[in-house]
């Protein structure tokens, strides 16, 4: 077991004796976090059914620093009806600390994943240069009677497939097809 140091000591006895309840105490001493700050409960005036719970920060922390952790918020606010333990306040650290270290991971996966808002890569461009020039030979354009046929049909074919009117296209001039709202100008205000 390891040897407590006397201030500590004496704190500890302290803190034990505010824990017990006592008729001349108006305050009962209920715990402490991890942090040092203490749990206290004592009896409302307002409501005597109830007690009241405050807590009283770690004197030698910054007020900017200070963080409750979600037991005692439950305690406080009348959640939770028993205070948390130690062992339940340590298991909590260890169990935001393994969820960090997931955190990290998948942070680091994600970086790790191209991203479509990266600038894309150069790639390189089409050979439009034949490998050997030597055997090039320049196109020409077949002539009407010669080469490939359009498949469609001639021009004139592909023109008049284009015109044959649509059978579902809507029919023009309905009551509201040329309507447009007038300027608002007010009445005579009525008395």
């Amino acid at each position: 077991m390891a040897t407590k140091t006397p201030r500590r000591y004496v704190q500890h006895l302290n803190y034990l004796y505010l824990r017990t309840n006592l008729i001349f105490n108006s305050q009962l001493f209920l715990s402490m976090d991890l942090a040092g700050n203490t749990f206290w409960e004592f009896k409302d005036a307002l409501n005597a059914n109830r007690l009241r719970r405050i807590v009283n920060y770690n004197p030698t922390t910054h007020y900017s620093d200070i963080q409750i952790s979600p037991q005692w918020h439950q305690w406080l606010r009348q959640t939770r009806p028993t205070a948390p333990s130690i062992q339940e306040q340590q298991a909590d650290l260890v169990r935001q600390a393994q969820l960090k270290h997931l955190a990290r991971l998948a942070d680091e996966r994600w970086a790790s994943k191209p991203s479509f808002l990266d600038k894309p890569k150069e790639q390189p461009s089409p050979a439009t240069v034949p490998r050997d020039p030597g055997g090039y030979a320049g196109q020409t354009e077949p002539g009407e009677r010669e080469g490939v046929r359009n498949a469609v049909g001639t021009p004139a074919e592909v023109g008049e497939k284009v015109r044959k009117e649509n059978p579902w296209k809507r029919q023009r001039g309905g009551a509201g097809e040329e309507w447009q709202p007038e300027a608002w100008t007010p009445g005579p205000v009525k008395r």
